[in-house]
């Protein structure tokens, strides 16, 4: 008998540890750290635009591998080293999301024990269908 959750990944995109990029549990998806890899090298790029703007395809291309889209993000969380970041997650969280009455909840949490090269994550919960 099959379980319930079922891991979800993300071609090109993968933990250095032993977990998925997300878990689909019923119809509700949470993902892992979601970091800007750019999915053709599987590596982050050096800077934080592009890292910023990777993250973001990367947590579309996970809701949409789990059978949802982004009109079924209820939660993101950024990780960011500071606040000075903002205006870098900014700018690809308004191109997803350009309709100030129709966004997810989002919460920016300061943090700097990324891996070498990371400089910002996501985290989202997401209730498909």
């Amino acid at each position: 008998m099959a379980g319930k959750r079922r891991s979800i990944h993300v071609e090109g995109v993968h933990h250095g540890a032993p977990i998925p990029m997300g878990a689909l549990v019923g119809n509700v998806l949470f993902s892992s750290g979601i970091i800007g890899i750019d999915p053709a090298t599987g590596t982050p790029p050096d800077d934080l635009e592009s890292q910023c703007e990777f993250a973001f395809q990367n947590m579309q291309a996970l809701v949409e591998n789990a059978g949802g889209t982004i009109e079924d993000i209820g939660s993101v969380k950024v990780w960011m080293k500071d606040r000075s970041q903002r205006d870098a997650v900014n700018k690809p969280w308004l191109k997803l999301f350009p309709d100030e009455n129709n966004r997810p909840a989002r919460h920016a949490i300061e943090y700097d024990a990324f891996p070498p090269g990371v400089q910002v994550q996501l985290e989202i919960i997401a209730v498909l269908g």
